[in-house]
């Protein structure tokens, strides 16, 4: 059976986090990892974005992102970055992958991912942009990223 995983690497916003508790849940995402300052169930406040998909979804949280991937990489897991570097490769090549175990790591809104982290990463993903901006809202580029994985 395959396995999906996305790790949330200290986001802030409580709004991106249920929002993306939201996309997990519809994606068939089997759990979710909060690192660090990124806002943990259970908050009153969760209720109105992620529509309870706090309660359907398994979720852990941890201190320090390595420990996750070191655990991860022992499990076989393929671990992709959502993130735009010079080596990257475009979502939709995830359309046509066929992992049995995938984790995605999206980022901090400020801060990005860390280079410690892309270097630890099997591959980089980016979603192209079509305009000025060169970035999307975290929970909007995970939704797009974790459809491109709905299989």
């Amino acid at each position: 059976m395959k396995k999906k995983i996305i790790i949330l690497e200290n986001i802030r916003s409580m709004q991106n986090v249920w929002a993306i508790f939201r996309n997990a849940d519809w994606a068939w995402f089997d759990k979710i990892i909060l690192v660090w300052q990124t806002p943990t169930p259970p908050r009153w406040d969760i209720e109105k974005t992620a529509l309870w998909a706090e309660d359907y979804i398994n979720w852990e949280y941890y201190e320090n992102i390595f420990v996750v991937l070191n655990n991860l990489k022992n499990d076989w897991f393929q671990i992709f970055a959502v993130e735009l570097t010079k080596d990257a490769i475009d979502y939709k090549t995830l359309f046509n992958l066929n992992l049995d175990k995938i984790c995605l790591i999206v980022w901090n809104e400020i801060l990005w991912i860390s280079q410690e982290v892309l270097d630890f990463c099997d591959k980089h993903i980016i979603i192209p942009m079509v305009w000025k901006k060169n970035s999307l809202n975290v929970s909007v580029a995970a939704g797009i990223v974790m459809y491109a994985l709905v299989n």
